[in-house]
């Protein structure tokens, strides 16, 4: 175990940089090390990496390409140091900016939005080649937040006209006659979701300014029925609470110059018994034809809390 144990040592040349690399207090040195059982000594522009020879050659690659990408003007963000580490455990040789530099979108507060996993590149790769995509996946793989921000940044860059997003106002475990309100009231909680996702990207101001105008539009799966959706960017979200019908009829609203994503887990259907999910049917039914893709997400690429990926480890082992 001895002889697999080394050191290595790295030399920055811009200490602005540098600054950026290590963190307040050097914070993502810290968590480096906590996630990977390395220790790393900082001196000025220098540092130490001490550990098992493949873990320190991961955290070397690492540091040496955020420290590229901060040097090209990217906001290396705290997460990023997480995800970048995930990327290149799963593919040593990966290059993090062809992923981080992959800019969907800036939000009102100037955040970049950009793909963090290998499959979140592909799956925007699909969306903007392909007329329907579907992402399916566990929670907090970004599969709809993804979604929304590729159709804000087609709607203000001109590319279509209006956004569609939709969710099936499936009961999942409560009873919406007991909500209180109208039915716009009640089934307001299942689209919260989407209105926080846009609120996030566009602000509250100008996200509310876009509905009221119809230029966003946020509604029941059912409200779709009988429309012919064109010039448009649809998303159905939650799609694996979709019957067959409902997902068929969603499927031919589309029309010219549109796109559609479609989202969903099918591990968690909230469908009665014995009613099979349309998601789950399309994947076995559509994946052939030309101009759909399907993208698949795994608990890897999970961009939430870093216990969303462990509850999800957990659950998994039941």
């Amino acid at each position: 175990m001895q002889n697999n144990f080394v050191h290595q040592e790295l030399t920055f040349a811009d200490n602005k940089h540098v600054q950026a690399l290590y963190g307040d207090l050097n914070k993502h040195l810290q968590a480096l090390e906590k996630s990977t059982g390395v220790t790393i000594s900082a001196r000025g522009t220098s540092l130490r990496i001490g550990g098992p020879a493949h873990d320190v050659e991961l955290i070397v690659a690492l540091l040496n390409q955020l420290y590229e990408l901060i040097g090209r003007g990217y906001p290396v963000y705290s997460s990023d140091f997480a995800f970048g580490l995930r990327v290149l455990q799963s593919t040593p040789k990966a290059r993090l900016d062809r992923i981080f530099l992959d800019k969907v979108y800036v939000t009102t507060q100037n955040r970049v939005v950009s793909p963090k996993t290998n499959n979140q590149k592909n799956y925007i790769d699909a969306i903007r080649g392909n007329d329907i995509v579907f992402g399916i996946g566990p929670a907090g793989t970004g599969k709809t937040y993804l979604a929304v921000a590729m159709a804000v940044s087609a709607l203000t860059s001109g590319q279509v006209r209006s956004i569609i997003l939709a969710r099936p106002a499936v009961e999942a475990g409560e009873k919406l006659g007991f909500l209180p309100g109208d039915l716009a009231q009640k089934v307001n909680p299942y689209l919260r979701p989407l209105h926080d996702a846009l609120n996030d990207l566009l602000g509250p101001d100008k996200a509310m300014d876009l509905l009221q105008q119809d230029i966003i539009e946020i509604a029941p799966l059912a409200f779709m029925r009988g429309r012919t959706l064109s010039n448009a960017f649809i998303i159905l979200d939650e799609a694996q609470n979709t019957t067959r019908e409902q997902m068929k009829m969603f499927l031919t609203r589309i029309g010219f110059d549109s796109r559609a994503v479609i989202t969903g887990d099918t591990t968690q259907v909230d469908l009665p018994v014995k009613t099979h999910s349309g998601l789950v049917q399309a994947r076995k039914i559509l994946s052939n034809i030309e101009g759909i893709k399907f993208c698949s997400f795994s608990k890897a690429d999970v961009v939430r809390h870093h216990l969303v990926q462990e509850i999800i480890n957990a659950y998994e082992k039941q």
